[in-house]
């Protein structure tokens, strides 16, 4: 059912197809692409409807907030409609944490504010409490480790949430660590002597610290209402009933039943919800650092606030890089998903969401073959290392092997016809050829990731045969590549992480994860050249660069603005070159991480991105249906 928007709509449920409400005429649709489905809650300002964003072929939920505030006095009303605005700025700003909702829109439609943002599938802690119970020591360790970043990742954009408890946090959907900190519609920014000002007292009482009843929040206020969040959930009593005002002191403890508190927990409950500021914590830091003192805990990307910072050397800037388009490539009908150059470079190929295969000549940018036959979207295609074989990989589960010379089918890897499966049961979304030729990697939907053998002959017994099966990934695997001297490969998945597997004794050697900056959904990776590092993109907008034998970021690259989705190294080592949602491509220097280009030509994703063997070509693939091959000046 799609709902109507308009408030004085008296039957605002239509049918899910209707453009217009039948019974008021409203228009459904907002700015033509978010169809709001229920009502999920309504306040004195404004109501909340869970839509969905019709513009993306999976028509993910949405959330839609509109500005529609009841008769609540002049000034009221423009306080409430201040916060609003207010909230757009902040989302805008933090959504690029995955642990924080992404702002999708802002607009003024029929003269109302509205908001579109991340739908969080899951229950708030308030909902999982009543259906769980209290919460252990354990439990509470992992709340505390979980969302201290996030509050850190605030904290350093200036910013004091205001507003924490139990049903502003949620816990993802499929997940049973990840949480994530809505609402910041009480959010304010804390620069300079804004932080010693009196303002408006905004919060929810029971969770809320005593300088910031009195109008005076700062960001050990959030740190507070964090403390209480906590003690409510281990004794699921109301923080009004867990402090006694005759004596001015907490006695939560008293509350407890069979999960007792160690003596190092409680001290760092008790620092959090100190009265006075003086006494509490005053940083991020300084919780994590006391929370974990007896644990091995990576504080390296938790920055003190209290301490003094030595100045970062900025790099002398580099040379730009001049890259024109030299064909726009226009004959797939739907999204191109996938490109890659053969490795004589005279020919690209492609796979698209039309269903089909497709090899481009370099020099002309004439189609040479069309290959058909899969029955899904065509995730991913690699040319073998001698460039005779083009390998495909699709959503309708497997993959095939193409000859390239004429573009006949030579066989299908995870055909159900062959008898006994030993394919994917899902979509595939990645390949890859190891440097040696002799097996192919993939990655699926179903979680896993399959090791198939080639060879010189494609009609020995053996041939396209799986000889090994990586588990180990709780979500969709998105991204495979091989090392250099073939012996590992990497795989980032939905589920939050990297793994580095050892091909020869088939298990996980390594699990990268930037755990205090909250990367969600890793869509590529790539090796450097020697193999010592690792490049990876995804739902965090930023690129990281990882040092494999300490499993820690080197460095972050930031600039765009919107999903990562493709991440390749130049064969040559220099340069590194990235796809967004942003529509651009990017093009950075490897050693110094500094941008020194951007490509501007598609009109929608960049899905894909390969360089050339000589690396003074790139082709990309795009959600505008087309590929560019461009090439450095």
């Amino acid at each position: 059912m799609s709902h109507c928007l308009n408030p004085n709509c008296q039957i605002p449920q239509n049918p899910d197809w209707n453009i217009y409400c039948q019974n008021c005429g409203s228009k459904l649709l907002l700015k033509d692409r978010y169809r709001p489905l229920n009502l999920i809650g309504q306040g004195g300002f404004g109501r909340t409807f869970l839509a969905i964003d019709e513009d993306k072929p999976s028509k993910p939920y949405c959330v839609i907030k509109q500005f529609f505030p009841a008769s609540q006095g002049t000034n009221n009303i423009s306080k409430a409609a201040e916060l609003f605005e207010k909230e757009a700025t902040r989302l805008d700003e933090l959504g690029r944490h995955s642990q924080i909702p992404e702002l999708m829109a802002h607009f003024i439609q029929d003269g109302r504010q509205y908001l579109v943002q991340e739908f969080i599938a899951g229950q708030n802690l308030g909902q999982a409490l009543e259906i769980e119970g209290p919460y252990n020591e354990e439990k509470i360790k992992a709340l505390l480790n979980n969302l201290l970043p996030v509050l850190q990742f605030i904290h350093s954009h200036n910013v004091i949430h205001r507003d924490i408890k139990p049903d502003n946090i949620i816990r993802r959907q499929n997940s049973n660590s990840q949480l994530v900190l809505v609402d910041f519609g009480a959010a304010k920014y804390a620069l300079g002597t804004a932080l010693l000002k009196t303002g408006t007292t905004i919060g929810t009482p029971e969770y809320t610290a005593p300088e910031q009843n009195r109008g005076k929040a700062v960001f050990a206020s959030d740190l507070y209402s964090l403390g209480v969040t906590c003690l409510h959930l281990l004794t699921n009593v109301s923080p009004f009933e867990l402090f006694d005002v005759g004596d001015g002191t907490w006695v939560w403890r008293r509350y407890l039943k069979s999960n007792s508190v160690s003596e190092q927990l409680g001290y760092v409950l008790d620092k959090l919800v100190e009265n006075a500021i003086n006494r509490r914590y005053q940083s991020v830091y300084e919780v994590i650092k006391t929370l974990n003192a007896n644990t091995q805990v990576n504080l390296t990307h938790i920055q003190d606030q209290t301490a003094i910072q030595t100045p970062e050397v900025t790099p002398k800037p580099l040379a730009t890089q001049t890259w024109k388009c030299l064909h726009t490539l226009t004959s797939h009908q739907k999204w191109v998903c996938s490109v890659a150059f053969s490795p004589d470079d005279n020919i690209v190929a492609s796979g698209s969401e039309d269903e089909t295969v497709k090899l481009w000549q370099v020099d002309s940018g004439r189609e040479i073959l069309t290959m058909f036959g899969h029955s899904g979207y065509v995730n991913s295609v690699a040319f073998s290392r001698d460039g005779k074989i083009l390998a495909s990989g699709s959503e309708d589960k497997t993959i095939r092997l193409w000859e390239v010379k004429t573009g006949k089918l030579l066989c299908i890897l995870g055909d159900w016809s062959l008898g006994e499966y030993f394919g994917h049961s899902k979509g595939v979304t990645a390949i890859a050829f190891s440097p040696d030729g002799k097996i192919l990697a993939s990655a699926s939907k179903d979680n896993n990731i399959k090791i198939w053998r080639l060879g010189d002959d494609i009609y020995e017994p053996s041939y396209g045969k799986v000889i090994m099966t990586l588990t180990g990934h709780s979500r969709p695997v998105r991204a495979v590549a091989f090392s250099p001297d073939g012996k590992i490969l990497a795989s980032g998945s939905e589920d939050n992480t990297i793994k580095l597997w050892d091909l020869n004794l088939g298990n996980a050697v390594q699990t990268l994860c930037n755990y205090y900056q909250g990367i969600h959904y890793i869509y590529a990776v790539a090796f450097s050249c020697d193999g010592k590092t690792l490049v990876s993109g995804g739902r965090d907008r930023n690129i990281k660069i990882w040092q494999i034998d300490q499993g820690e970021i080197l460095k972050t690259l930031e600039g765009h603005s919107r999903d990562i989705c493709a991440i390749a190294f130049s064969p040559q080592g220099d340069i590194i070159a990235s796809g967004s949602e942003d529509e651009t491509i990017k093009i950075w220097h490897w050693e110094t991480g500094q941008q020194i280009a951007n490509l501007e030509g598609h009109l929608k994703y960049v899905n894909s991105v390969t360089f050339s063997q000589d690396g003074k070509s790139l082709a990309s693939g795009s959600s505008d249906n087309t590929i560019k091959i461009w090439q450095q000046e």
